[in-house]
Parts: C-alpha cells; structure tokens; sequence
C-alpha cells in the first residue's frame, strides 16, 4: 500500500522534514526554516554524562517539541500514539496509511538499512508514507536519500530500541484546521516565546547559559576524549552537518528569521536576523577549530573555539533579548 505524492524534497533535518512532508499532504505549503521557527526550535544544550564517550553540543529543543509547537500555533490537529509493543506500534502505522494518511515516526536511525554511519540516535524522523510484504517507503532528509527504503524488520527495530532521547514507538499523524490561524501572529508569538525559552533555561547547561558552559569545558576536551582524532572532527560534523542546516542550525533560524521579516513589519525582527546573519558564521569556526584540534592535537584551537564561544554566548543572548520585544501586532 503506497500514497502518492508525499515528498519534501532537500529537506536538511529530520524533523522539520517529516513534519514538511505530513503537511503538503494535507495542502500546507510552508518552507523548512518556517516549520524550525514556527516550532520554536532554536536552542542549545551541553550534556556530558557519566555514562556518555564525550559530550554533546545540541542546538535545537528536545524531540517532537518542535512538532507539537507547530499544531498548536497553526491549530493543526496533531495525533500522536505511544506502545510499549511492536505489534500494537505496527497496527498504528497500517492504519493511518490504510487512511490515505502519511505517518511521522520517532526511531532511532542505527537500525535503517540505508544509514551507512551506524550511529544510535534514537531521535531521529521519518514520514511513512506505504509499505509491501517486506519493506517500508519512507522519507528522510536529502542528505540520507529522501525517499527511501528499509526493511519491515529493521524499521520495526528502530521503533522498538531503547536508550537516550528514544520514543515507545511514536508514531504521528496531522490534519488540516478549518479555519488556519493568521501565519503573522503565529510567528510574532513563536519568536517570542523562543527568546523567552532560551534566556530563560531552568538548568545552566541549556540556552545563552550552557554557551558559556561550552565555552568553560571545550579547553579540556583532548584531555576528555578517549580517541581525539575521532571524538572532536565527529562532533564537529555533528554540529555542521548532523541535520542541523548548518551552524548548529543557525543558519536555519537565520532564514526563518529573513521570512518572517517579509511577513511581518517589525524591526525587531529585521534586527534580528541581521543579528543572527553574523552569529552564523562565528558556530561554523567554532566547528572547524574543534576539528582542527582533534586532526592535530593543538590545544590552542580549543582555546579559540572557546574565546569564540564566549562572544557567540553575548550575541545570542542579545539577539534574543531583541527578539523578545517582538510586539504582538
């Protein structure tokens, strides 16, 4: 059983495209960088646990947040089903494309036969959009193919595994409002609350606060890494090519934020996008420096991505202190 027409084409992060490719089906045309701001993407995370091989640097909110933020601004009607069992997990899936609706899945990627990097992450997204006797037609981000394939039993895999930021088999369906909410106020609203969020985290390694975190503990990673070579160039990549759009997915709320401002008349929008045109660039260096130092081992590179990060923890924080007074009409 397949559904036509289901696609988001050079879709560059796994949510965003899943969530893209949901909505055209239903009608809803929006670009990517408008799904991530609308959703309230933008964020920022160091996370080093006792049981982790090196630390983490994240740039976005937490898995599905940007989804369910995106059916609440737009007043989309969001169905999302849990299960603790695969049989149940694969019931929910059939029944929404028997529907003629395609399906947005929570997995984790290491189990999909077309992933050449065999890495667990368990918050990765797909769209299913049908299925035959052994495999499942789904779409992923162009960078993984697009439109793609997997085996019935690895997906059923991928659904199943535990371990951070995995799902009980998640799995999603969206529909169309009948009246859709004023794309202005929503963004007005989204942009907002996004400052609000990430000048305000609870803990000191999220938002402005875990940039200075970064920026403090990055000086010790060749001492953290068991294996620099390996461990700093493949976070590096993470940051620059993990499905972020670049940047720590900047970049990406550097173009919502040029969209917006041709939507909306405000200057604090247009002021901040000029604002995060600048600070793009400053997390790209922040990534090569991490990798040169991984590469050769010279412990002056760390301590440029950490003079770096110090100032892009200012910027940020007052580019979303501008952001905040985004004025409601």
């Amino acid at each position: 059983m397949i559904i036509e027409n289901v696609a988001f084409p050079a879709g560059r992060h796994c949510e965003t495209t899943t969530l893209g490719a949901l909505l055209r089906h239903e009608g809803v045309e929006l670009s990517e960088p408008m799904l991530f701001g609308l959703g309230e993407g933008l964020g920022f995370v160091y996370w080093d646990a006792r049981n982790m091989d090196f630390p983490f640097l994240g740039g976005r909110t937490k898995p599905t947040t940007i989804t369910r933020t995106v059916a609440d601004r737009l007043g989309l009607t969001l169905h999302v089903q849990e299960t603790a069992s695969p049989r149940k997990a694969w019931q929910n899936v059939a029944a929404a494309v028997a529907a003629g609706r395609p399906v947005g899945l929570q997995l984790d990627c290491y189990h999909l036969d077309y992933f050449t990097t065999k890495v667990h992450f368990g918050g990765h997204f797909v769209a299913m959009y049908g299925y035959d006797d052994t495999h499942a037609y789904l779409v992923d981000t162009a960078q993984q193919g697009g439109a793609v394939t997997t085996t019935l039993t690895s997906l059923e895999r991928a659904r199943n595994e535990r371990g951070p930021m995995t799902a009980r088999n998640l799995s999603y369906t969206v529909a169309r409002p009948t009246d859709r909410p004023d794309l202005g106020d929503a963004i007005r609203t989204a942009v907002r609350d996004n400052a609000h969020a990430f000048l305000n985290p609870p803990i000191a390694n999220l938002g402005h606060r875990g940039i200075d975190k970064a920026a403090r503990q990055v000086t010790r990673w060749l001492d953290r890494a068991n294996d620099p070579s390996r461990d700093l160039p493949q976070t590096a990549a993470l940051m620059e090519r993990g499905g972020t759009g670049g940047a720590l997915f900047r970049a990406m709320y550097r173009d919502f934020l040029a969209e917006c401002a041709t939507i909306v008349d405000d200057d604090d929008v247009r002021l901040g996008h000029q604002m995060y045109a600048e600070i793009a660039p400053l997390w790209t260096e922040v990534s090569q420096h991490i990798t040169a130092a991984g590469e050769t081992g010279d412990p002056d590179r760390l301590t440029r991505a950490s003079a770096i990060l110090t100032e892009l923890a200012d910027r940020e924080r007052a580019a979303m202190r501008v952001l905040s007074g985004v004025r409601a009409d």
